[in-house]
């Protein structure tokens, strides 16, 4: 028996030696060392600089668009599809990386867990600030702004209408997406899509609504703090959405 046990480990350290099992065709495996250590050294990627080209192709043709020129609305939809097509190869590529290669390691995931606390940190301060400049213009009207609020010439918006119907709107996807979340880590998996499909349709309508409520308004973001502080709270709740 020790003798056949002798032969097995000889036949399996020949085929080793013979390479049939060390070298490997797939080209993410093949002459790459075994990590060391816990975390994710990205490999090079075209997306980081394609989409910093795309960003800054958004932004002069948003700025072409506000100014009326002729092809500013086209540039402005051509950069947004190629935005979108460029996030979703990137997109694709994380979920390669965390779940077929098994590069998103536990410490990995500890690490992109903190920077989703951080951005929603800076979201807070950042919605606090514009509150802030609201409430500081409001309840101290300064003698630039005529000294009372709203600002004169400006009629605001109906607080018992859209506003009303877009803040149920935002709490209530707030909580679908929570159900989808705990239903997903649960493996209730029709409950996972029932909530996520239902914060999707809720956020199309909320940004139906916000616009609606846009076109609707007799002032714009230059009209005084006032239309700058409306502008930038509401208009700004769409990136989270």
């Amino acid at each position: 028996m020790k003798y056949l046990n002798n032969q097995v480990n000889y036949k399996i350290e020949e085929i080793i030696a013979n390479n049939s099992i060390s070298k490997t065709s797939h080209p993410l495996i093949n002459n790459r060392p075994l990590p060391t250590h816990p975390y994710h050294i990205v490999d090079q990627s075209p997306w980081p600089i394609t989409l910093s080209g795309v960003l800054l192709s958004l932004t002069l043709s948003a700025v072409l668009s506000f100014h009326g020129y002729p092809m500013g609305d086209i540039l402005l939809l051509s950069s947004f599809i190629l935005l979108n097509w460029g996030m979703s190869l990137w997109f694709k590529d994380i979920i390669t990386e965390a779940s077929f290669l098994g590069s998103h390691t536990d410490k990995v995931q500890k690490g992109i867990s903190l920077g989703v606390v951080l951005f929603i940190v800076s979201e807070v301060f950042f919605f606090l600030s514009i509150f802030w400049a609201y409430f500081h213009s409001s309840l101290a009207p300064a003698i630039e702004i005529g000294s009372e609020w709203p600002p004169k010439g400006i009629e605001p918006v109906n607080a018992s209408e859209v506003p009303t119907a877009n803040t149920t709107l935002l709490l209530s996807s707030g909580s679908a997406v929570t159900v989808s979340h705990h239903s997903l880590v649960d493996r209730a998996i029709d409950w996972a899509n029932n909530g996520s499909i239902a914060t999707i349709y809720m956020a199309l309508f909320f940004t139906l609504l916000q616009g609606m409520e846009y076109f609707g308004v007799s002032y714009t973001i230059t009209d005084s703090v006032f239309g700058s502080t409306f502008y930038l709270g509401t208009g700004l709740i769409l990136g989270p959405m």
